[in-house]
């Protein structure tokens, strides 16, 4: 058995013990089967990262137990680094909730709530294809598992707010690693380089791809208003929202042309890694990591391979929006053959992050997905 098939069985026996001990109408609302099932697939590819219902059960609904091996589980989809970044990022709402004098409700009892991240299972464990999602306010976690492999892990998002929080004799920034990495390269461009990956002189306030379930050439920032489950429930909570995108605007003044000039492109923007000193394509390389290592480790380390090739490196693209001054403003794009990733700390006086990475052509799995129902249809 490979360490790949193996993580997988860890995966399938985690969430035939979680599922087994939930009582009827609690199972009912975290498995969604049979996975053919169109209304089942299209939730399956529905995701957030606002803090609004992800869909399935939320841990504060769990059992100790329970929460125990909802954390396993995720810890099974995630090198070590990875879930100990994630578990800060949900730790993160009682700081922000604190930041925000206690006063943002989002329609519930308490507007940042840890307790508020959802496990959703798709299919049955251990079938020839299944699935999971776990996320909440700034994370999203999606697998799909095909004959004992991994299918697919992307989308993946993760946020933080604060980005930067000041503790005892230090500062905890959970995404630092991955704003640094592509700081270092913006600043080791020659001046030339730099005209070359700019693609705006003006940090975009979020990111681009949104929360599609696809992202394609064209697709331009979604505004914040459409990134939550269904209409907002109560006209207080409509005004909150507005408030907070008009100020994300305001803040970084763009317009629909320059809306548009970030849009995304079928043609790689940026400078390429081909162009890029021996040293910088280093730091490119663990770039990437940072993002790619969000997966299962034999899937993680797969990706690092994947990258050490200097003939998949050259195609990778690197772009930025912004200033390059640390504590402003910024945003900035790797684009590549199956691979979007996309960063920005621009909200809240740049203190307030988000980052995701994504196959343009395999997010979900889903063409790997239409030829599997097309063989089993045959």
């Amino acid at each position: 058995m490979s360490a790949e098939q193996a993580s997988v069985e860890r995966m399938v026996d985690i969430t035939r013990e979680l599922l087994g001990s939930l009582k009827p109408d609690q199972r009912a609302v975290a498995q969604h089967a049979p996975l053919n099932d169109p209304a089942i697939e299209a939730e399956r590819v529905r995701w957030f990262y606002t803090p609004t219902d992800h869909g399935g059960i939320p841990l504060r609904e769990l059992t100790a137990r329970q929460q125990s091996l909802t954390m396993q589980l995720l810890a099974t989809g995630l090198t070590r680094h990875a879930y100990a970044t994630v578990c800060v990022v949900m730790g993160l709402e009682n700081v922000l909730d604190e930041l925000e004098g206690w006063q943002v409700d989002w329609g519930r009892e308490r507007g940042r709530d840890p307790g508020l991240y959802w496990l959703r299972v798709f299919g049955h464990p251990g079938d020839p294809l299944w699935g999971w999602r776990f996320g909440g306010h700034h994370l999203s976690v999606n697998l799909l598992l095909r004959s004992g492999r991994v299918a697919a892990v992307t989308p993946s998002f993760l946020g933080a707010d604060p980005a930067a929080s000041p503790m005892l004799a230090g500062l905890l920034r959970p995404l630092g690693g991955t704003e640094d990495l592509a700081r270092t390269l913006m600043q080791g461009f020659s001046t030339a380089e730099r005209a070359q990956a700019l693609l705006h002189p003006v940090a975009i306030s979020d990111i681009v791809s949104g929360n599609r379930p696809r992202v394609a050439a064209g697709d331009q920032m979604i505004h914040m208003q459409h990134l939550f489950r269904g209409p907002l429930p109560t006209p207080r909570l409509a005004a909150l929202v507005d408030r907070i995108d008009e100020r994300a605007e305001a803040g970084s003044g763009y317009t629909e042309d320059d809306h548009e000039r970030l849009a995304l492109t079928a043609q790689p923007q940026g400078i390429a890694a081909v162009d890029m000193t021996v040293e910088q394509r280093a730091v490119l390389r663990d770039l990437i990591a940072a993002y790619t290592d969000r997966s299962p480790d034999p899937v993680a380390e797969a990706h690092r391979r994947h990258y050490l090739s200097n003939r998949n490196l050259d195609l990778v693209h690197f772009a930025w929006a912004g200033d390059i001054a640390r504590g402003q403003p910024h945003y900035y794009r790797l684009t590549g053959p199956r691979l979007l990733i996309e960063y920005d700390n621009t909200q809240r006086d740049a203190n307030h992050a988000h980052s995701v990475w994504r196959d343009p052509s395999g997010d979900f799995g889903l063409d790997p997905l239409a030829e599997h129902r097309g063989a089993t249809a045959h």
